[in-house]
C-alpha cells in the first residue's frame, strides 16, 4: 500500500487527491495548516503543516519519525496580488508569494527527503503553471507567475541533484481549474485534473522527472 503526502491538502485540488488516493485504498497523509474540524476520506491522516515555516516543516519530519513515503505531492500555494504596487504592503505579499510557492515546496521537500530515499517509489511531485513559462508568458499576475518561474528552475535543478537518490520529480501543470484560486469560469474540474496528474504520476519514470508537463501529458516550454 502506497503512502502518499499531500500539502495544502483542506481545499481545492489538494483534497481531491485525497479523496481519490483514498478511494484507492492508499495510506494518504492530508498536510494543512489548519486540521481542526478538517473531515478526511478513508484510512487519511491529518498533520499540520505551514510550508511558509521552515520550522513548521522540521517538526512534520520529526512527528514522522523517518517513516517512508513513496509520493509527496507539494500542491500549497497562493496567488497574490494582482497588480504591482509601490507600496510596501505589494512587496511584503510578493515575499510571501514566493515563500509559500517556491520556497515553501523546496523547505518541505528537503525535510522530508530521506522519507522517500525509504519509500518504494520515491516521487516528488509540485504543482506549478503553465504561467510561469517564460517562452509562454502575458501580463498579469506578476507574483505568481515568477514564484512558479522560481518554483519550476528549482525542482528542474533538484530532479538532476537527486537523481543518485533514486528520487524522480514531476513538475506538473494542473490546467486551468474550478477551485477558489481558478474561479468557477475555468475550464476543467478538480477530479479531471487531478486524475490526469495522477496518470503522470503514476508513469513518472526517470525519462520524464524533472521536465515540465500539464495534466494530461503535454510538455510545456520553460
Amino acid at each position: 500500500m502506497a503512502t502518499i503526502l499531500v500539502t495544502g491538502a483542506n481545499r481545492g485540488i489538494g483534497l481531491e487527491f485525497v479523496r481519490q488516493y483514498a478511494a484507492d485504498g492508499a495510506d494518504v497523509i492530508a498536510c494543512c495548516r489548519n486540521p481542526a474540524g478538517f473531515a478526511t476520506p478513508g484510512k487519511t491522516r491529518v498533520m499540520e503543516l505551514d510550508v511558509a515555516d521552515p520550522a513548521s516543516a522540521t517538526r512534520l519530519a520529526k512527528s514522522l519519525d523517518g517513516e517512508p513515503i513513496d509520493i509527496l505531492i507539494n500542491n500549497a500555494g497562493v496567488f497574490g496580488r494582482e497588480r504591482p504596487s509601490i507600496s510596501p504592503s505589494y512587496y511584503e505579499e510578493f515575499t510571501r508569494t514566493l515563500q509559500v510557492n517556491c520556497l515553501g515546496a523546496l523547505m518541505v521537500s528537503l525535510a522530508l527527503r530521506e522519507n522517500l530515499v525509504r519509500g518504494r517509489d520515491k516521487k516528488l511531485v509540485v504543482l506549478t503553471s503553465k504561467m510561469g513559462s517564460v517562452a509562454d508568458s502575458s501580463t498579469g499576475a506578476l507574483a505568481y507567475r515568477a514564484s512558479k518561474a522560481a518554483l519550476n528552475m528549482t525542482m528542474h535543478v533538484l530532479a538532476r541533484e537527486w537523481a543518485d537518490l533514486g528520487i524522480l520529480v514531476g513538475i506538473l501543470h494542473p490546467g486551468w481549474v474550478q477551485t477558489d484560486m481558478g474561479g468557477a469560469g475555468a475550464l476543467i474540474t478538480p477530479q479531471t485534473s487531478v486524475s490526469g496528474m495522477r496518470e503522470r504520476i503514476a508513469e513518472l519514470s526517470a525519462k520524464t522527472s524533472g521536465r515540465f508537463l500539464d495534466y494530461n501529458g503535454k510538455e510545456i516550454a520553460w
